[in-house]
Protein backbone atom coordinates (compact mmCIF):
# COMPACT_ATOMS: atom_id res chain seq x y z
CA UNK A 1 0.00 0.00 0.00
CA UNK A 2 1.32 3.19 -1.10
CA UNK A 3 0.95 6.59 0.78
CA UNK A 4 2.73 8.48 -1.35
CA UNK A 5 -0.05 10.84 -3.15
CA UNK A 6 -2.00 10.65 0.37
CA UNK A 7 -3.65 14.04 0.39
CA UNK A 8 -3.65 14.92 4.32
CA UNK A 9 -5.83 18.27 3.64
CA UNK A 10 -9.12 16.99 3.21
CA UNK A 11 -8.48 14.70 6.77
CA UNK A 12 -7.93 17.99 8.68
CA UNK A 13 -10.32 20.11 6.87
CA UNK A 14 -13.13 17.00 8.08
CA UNK A 15 -11.47 17.28 12.07
CA UNK A 16 -11.85 21.35 11.54
CA UNK A 17 -15.82 20.75 10.22
CA UNK A 18 -16.20 17.95 13.01
CA UNK A 19 -15.31 19.85 15.72
CA UNK A 20 -16.81 23.44 15.03
CA UNK A 21 -20.00 21.73 13.74
CA UNK A 22 -20.07 20.09 17.80
CA UNK A 23 -19.57 22.92 18.79
CA UNK A 24 -22.06 25.28 17.18
CA UNK A 25 -24.50 22.26 18.31
CA UNK A 26 -23.95 22.35 21.67
CA UNK A 27 -24.27 25.95 21.57
CA UNK A 28 -27.92 25.34 19.91
CA UNK A 29 -28.44 22.11 21.11
CA UNK A 30 -28.36 22.51 24.51
CA UNK A 31 -30.94 24.87 25.32
CA UNK A 32 -33.32 23.23 22.58
CA UNK A 33 -33.01 19.88 24.50
CA UNK A 34 -33.84 21.42 27.83
CA UNK A 35 -36.90 23.30 26.35
CA UNK A 36 -38.14 19.85 24.90
CA UNK A 37 -37.34 18.09 28.59
CA UNK A 38 -39.40 20.70 30.58
CA UNK A 39 -42.00 22.16 28.17
CA UNK A 40 -45.70 20.53 27.80
CA UNK A 41 -46.66 22.95 24.99
CA UNK A 42 -49.37 21.04 22.75
CA UNK A 43 -46.96 21.68 19.56
CA UNK A 44 -43.95 19.77 20.77
CA UNK A 45 -44.39 16.87 18.95
CA UNK A 46 -43.96 19.02 16.09
CA UNK A 47 -40.67 20.73 16.93
CA UNK A 48 -39.34 17.35 17.55
CA UNK A 49 -40.16 15.78 14.04
CA UNK A 50 -38.62 18.76 12.67
CA UNK A 51 -35.38 18.14 14.76
CA UNK A 52 -35.50 14.44 14.12
CA UNK A 53 -36.08 14.70 10.20
CA UNK A 54 -32.54 14.20 9.02
CA UNK A 55 -32.75 10.95 10.75
CA UNK A 56 -35.39 10.09 7.88
CA UNK A 57 -34.59 12.41 5.08
CA UNK A 58 -31.78 11.31 2.11
CA UNK A 59 -29.21 13.70 2.45
CA UNK A 60 -29.76 14.71 -0.94
CA UNK A 61 -33.22 15.88 -0.32
CA UNK A 62 -31.81 18.00 3.11
CA UNK A 63 -28.82 19.12 0.51
CA UNK A 64 -30.48 19.71 -2.59
CA UNK A 65 -33.01 22.31 -0.61
CA UNK A 66 -30.01 23.85 1.27
CA UNK A 67 -28.23 24.17 -1.68
CA UNK A 68 -30.90 26.48 -3.02
CA UNK A 69 -31.65 28.88 0.46
CA UNK A 70 -27.42 29.35 1.03
CA UNK A 71 -27.08 29.68 -2.95
CA UNK A 72 -27.27 33.60 -4.27
CA UNK A 73 -30.39 33.54 -5.09
CA UNK A 74 -31.55 31.78 -1.69
CA UNK A 75 -32.62 34.15 0.81
CA UNK A 76 -29.78 33.57 3.36
CA UNK A 77 -27.46 33.15 0.45
CA UNK A 78 -28.06 36.49 -1.25
CA UNK A 79 -28.12 37.92 2.71
CA UNK A 80 -24.68 36.74 2.71
CA UNK A 81 -23.89 37.56 -0.98
CA UNK A 82 -24.77 41.80 0.30
CA UNK A 83 -22.97 41.46 3.11
CA UNK A 84 -19.89 39.56 2.57
CA UNK A 85 -20.05 39.55 -1.10
CA UNK A 86 -20.26 35.64 -1.74
CA UNK A 87 -23.12 33.18 -1.35
CA UNK A 88 -22.99 30.34 1.44
CA UNK A 89 -22.84 27.71 -0.91
CA UNK A 90 -19.38 26.01 -1.56
CA UNK A 91 -18.24 27.24 1.21
CA UNK A 92 -17.21 26.04 4.22
CA UNK A 93 -19.27 28.19 6.34
CA UNK A 94 -22.24 26.85 4.15
CA UNK A 95 -20.83 23.54 5.01
CA UNK A 96 -21.04 24.30 8.99
CA UNK A 97 -24.32 25.07 8.34
CA UNK A 98 -25.32 22.56 6.56
CA UNK A 99 -23.54 19.93 9.04
CA UNK A 100 -25.21 21.55 11.92
CA UNK A 101 -29.21 20.69 10.23
CA UNK A 102 -27.96 17.12 9.45
CA UNK A 103 -26.34 16.17 12.75
CA UNK A 104 -28.42 18.35 15.05
CA UNK A 105 -30.93 14.84 16.06
CA UNK A 106 -27.89 13.32 17.14
CA UNK A 107 -27.40 16.10 19.74
CA UNK A 108 -30.47 17.27 20.78
CA UNK A 109 -31.68 13.68 21.47
CA UNK A 110 -29.24 12.64 23.79
CA UNK A 111 -29.47 15.78 25.68
CA UNK A 112 -33.30 15.62 25.69
CA UNK A 113 -33.34 12.21 27.47
CA UNK A 114 -30.65 12.83 29.56
CA UNK A 115 -32.40 16.31 30.80
CA UNK A 116 -35.42 14.34 31.26
CA UNK A 117 -33.98 11.60 33.22
CA UNK A 118 -32.91 14.18 35.86
CA UNK A 119 -36.05 15.57 36.74
CA UNK A 120 -37.12 18.13 38.69
CA UNK A 121 -36.11 17.25 41.95
CA UNK A 122 -32.69 17.99 41.85
CA UNK A 123 -33.55 21.96 40.58
CA UNK A 124 -36.20 22.12 43.30
CA UNK A 125 -33.90 21.23 46.02
CA UNK A 126 -31.15 23.65 44.68
CA UNK A 127 -33.62 26.39 44.19
CA UNK A 128 -34.20 25.88 47.69
CA UNK A 129 -31.05 25.85 48.75
CA UNK A 130 -31.13 29.71 47.51
CA UNK A 131 -29.26 28.48 43.87
CA UNK A 132 -30.51 30.11 40.91
CA UNK A 133 -31.69 28.41 37.69
CA UNK A 134 -28.88 29.55 35.70
CA UNK A 135 -26.49 28.16 38.67
CA UNK A 136 -28.42 24.73 39.15
CA UNK A 137 -28.62 23.99 35.39
CA UNK A 138 -24.90 24.06 35.18
CA UNK A 139 -24.12 22.98 38.84
CA UNK A 140 -26.62 20.44 39.16
CA UNK A 141 -28.71 19.57 36.01
CA UNK A 142 -25.68 19.26 34.03
CA UNK A 143 -22.96 16.92 35.76
CA UNK A 144 -26.18 14.07 36.31
CA UNK A 145 -26.46 14.53 32.47
CA UNK A 146 -22.70 13.84 31.56
CA UNK A 147 -23.63 10.47 29.83
CA UNK A 148 -25.75 12.62 27.49
CA UNK A 149 -23.39 15.23 27.01
CA UNK A 150 -20.71 12.49 25.92
CA UNK A 151 -23.12 11.09 24.08
CA UNK A 152 -23.97 13.88 22.05
CA UNK A 153 -20.28 15.20 21.80
CA UNK A 154 -18.96 11.92 20.32
CA UNK A 155 -22.21 10.77 18.40
CA UNK A 156 -22.32 14.83 16.57
CA UNK A 157 -18.79 14.49 16.11
CA UNK A 158 -18.51 10.77 13.76
CA UNK A 159 -21.70 11.66 12.30
CA UNK A 160 -20.24 14.80 10.80
CA UNK A 161 -17.16 12.83 9.75
CA UNK A 162 -18.92 10.63 7.70
CA UNK A 163 -20.92 12.95 6.02
CA UNK A 164 -21.18 12.78 2.26
CA UNK A 165 -24.65 13.62 0.31
CA UNK A 166 -25.40 16.46 2.04
CA UNK A 167 -21.66 18.22 2.17
CA UNK A 168 -21.47 17.15 -1.37
CA UNK A 169 -24.74 18.90 -2.65
CA UNK A 170 -23.37 22.00 -0.49
CA UNK A 171 -19.65 22.43 -0.41
CA UNK A 172 -19.12 20.00 -3.73
CA UNK A 173 -15.22 19.31 -4.11
CA UNK A 174 -13.47 22.35 -3.88
CA UNK A 175 -9.86 20.93 -2.57
CA UNK A 176 -8.82 22.80 0.62
CA UNK A 177 -11.58 24.28 1.25
CA UNK A 178 -14.71 21.79 1.08
CA UNK A 179 -13.54 18.61 0.38
CA UNK A 180 -13.51 16.39 2.99
CA UNK A 181 -12.81 13.07 3.61
CA UNK A 182 -16.05 11.52 2.54
CA UNK A 183 -15.51 13.32 -0.63
CA UNK A 184 -11.45 12.39 -0.98
CA UNK A 185 -12.59 8.41 -0.87
CA UNK A 186 -15.17 8.65 -3.36
CA UNK A 187 -13.01 10.20 -5.73
CA UNK A 188 -10.27 7.81 -5.01
CA UNK A 189 -12.32 4.94 -5.97
CA UNK A 190 -13.63 6.84 -9.08
CA UNK A 191 -10.05 7.20 -9.95
CA UNK A 192 -9.19 3.52 -8.79
CA UNK A 193 -7.11 4.69 -6.27
CA UNK A 194 -7.90 2.04 -4.23
CA UNK A 195 -5.09 2.13 -2.20
CA UNK A 196 -5.17 5.16 -0.39
CA UNK A 197 -9.38 4.62 -0.63
CA UNK A 198 -8.48 1.80 1.59
CA UNK A 199 -5.71 3.67 3.84
CA UNK A 200 -8.70 6.85 4.02
CA UNK A 201 -11.54 4.32 4.57
CA UNK A 202 -9.30 2.03 7.60
CA UNK A 203 -8.99 4.93 8.76
CA UNK A 204 -12.17 6.57 9.87
CA UNK A 205 -13.84 2.75 10.28
CA UNK A 206 -10.84 2.17 12.88
CA UNK A 207 -11.22 5.96 14.11
CA UNK A 208 -15.24 5.47 14.56
CA UNK A 209 -14.70 2.37 16.37
CA UNK A 210 -12.67 4.00 18.60
CA UNK A 211 -14.88 6.67 19.44
CA UNK A 212 -18.17 4.57 20.26
CA UNK A 213 -15.66 2.17 22.44
CA UNK A 214 -15.03 5.15 24.24
CA UNK A 215 -18.23 6.39 24.60
CA UNK A 216 -19.58 3.34 25.81
CA UNK A 217 -16.91 2.21 28.19
CA UNK A 218 -17.24 6.31 29.75
CA UNK A 219 -20.96 5.41 29.91
CA UNK A 220 -20.71 2.10 31.92
CA UNK A 221 -18.62 3.41 34.49
CA UNK A 222 -20.22 6.72 35.08
CA UNK A 223 -22.71 6.29 38.09
CA UNK A 224 -26.59 6.38 36.58
CA UNK A 225 -29.35 8.78 37.88
CA UNK A 226 -32.09 7.76 38.87
CA UNK A 227 -35.26 9.70 39.44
Amino acid sequence: MSFSDLDYQPIFLTLQLATVTVVVLLIIGIPIAWWLAHTRVRYRPFIEAVIALPLVLPPTVLGFYLLIMLGPNGWLGKTAMTVTGSPLSFSFTGLVIASTLYSMPFVVQPLHSAFEAVGKDPLEAAWTLGASKWNAFWTVASPLALRGYITAVVLGFSHTLGEFGVVLMVGGSIPGKTKVLSIEIYDRVETLDYSNAHALSAGLLIFSFLVLFLVYYINRRLPVRIS
